[in-house]
């Protein structure tokens, strides 16, 4: 990446985050050395560019917060989805553009507010991708899912088995695992009280719990 490109890139990825970031991390996310991340930081500063130093637990280099981009209608759900979806392609190689993907990523984590971009890091630690699923799931418990997933509410299931043993469940979803073959979706059985993992397409039927009824289920 040639010097002009890097600084248009480093400015973005710091645009993108509302907390610190070290110049050891930067140096590590763009290939270069911390001594080149230090000059770096002082061409943008020459630049007008307003960025301060923060001490402490979770400081480093930062932008002013009043400099921003202009709102974008996403929350974090979108956000989220979208941010996995370009970090997946970029890991499978699927499309030769890594760096302006990654660059696409960080304005839409500039557009995001500080509590939306809490949100979607917790989001993104809780997805993982390994490679493209051959079998779906339903679309009504596709629904039930994303619902469940993104407002931390448990779900009552129908499962099968591979036995063909059906059961009914209350499970509360903790990580989603999209492998070559199967989708797998983490959850806490709420009547065994053990994580176990449920084959998406196995899954018959879902409905979100209201957290009354959630409750009574436990």
């Amino acid at each position: 990446m040639r010097r002009t490109e890097r600084l248009f890139a480093l400015a973005e990825h710091l645009r993108a985050r509302r907390t610190g970031v070290t110049a050891e991390e930067l140096a590590d996310r763009f290939g270069v050395t911390v001594r080149t991340i230090y000059r770096d930081l002082d061409a943008l500063r020459a630049a007008a560019l307003p960025l301060h130093a923060e001490r402490g637990r979770g400081g480093g280099y930062a932008l002013d917060r009043a400099y921003s981009l202009p709102p974008v209608n996403f929350n974090a759900r979108e956000a989220a989805l979208l941010a996995l979806a370009v970090n997946f392609v970029v890991e499978m190689r699927i499309l030769p553009f890594s760096q302006p993907l990654s660059r696409a990523v960080d304005k839409v984590r500039a557009a995001l507010p500080v509590s939306a971009q809490r949100d979607l890091a917790r989001l993104e630690a809780r997805l993982s991708f390994i490679g493209v699923p051959a079998h779906a799931g339903l679309p009504a418990v596709l629904e039930a899912l994303e619902t469940a997933f993104f407002e931390q509410r448990d779900l009552r299931i129908r499962y099968r088995s591979k036995d063909h043993i059906v059961t009914d469940r209350v499970v509360r979803v903790e990580g989603i695992i999209v492998e070559r073959t199967e989708t797998l979706v983490n959850c806490l059985d709420i009547e065994q009280g053990e994580i176990r993992p449920f084959r998406l397409h196995r899954i018959e039927r879902a409905t979100v719990l209201s957290p009354s009824v959630a409750g009574v289920d436990r």
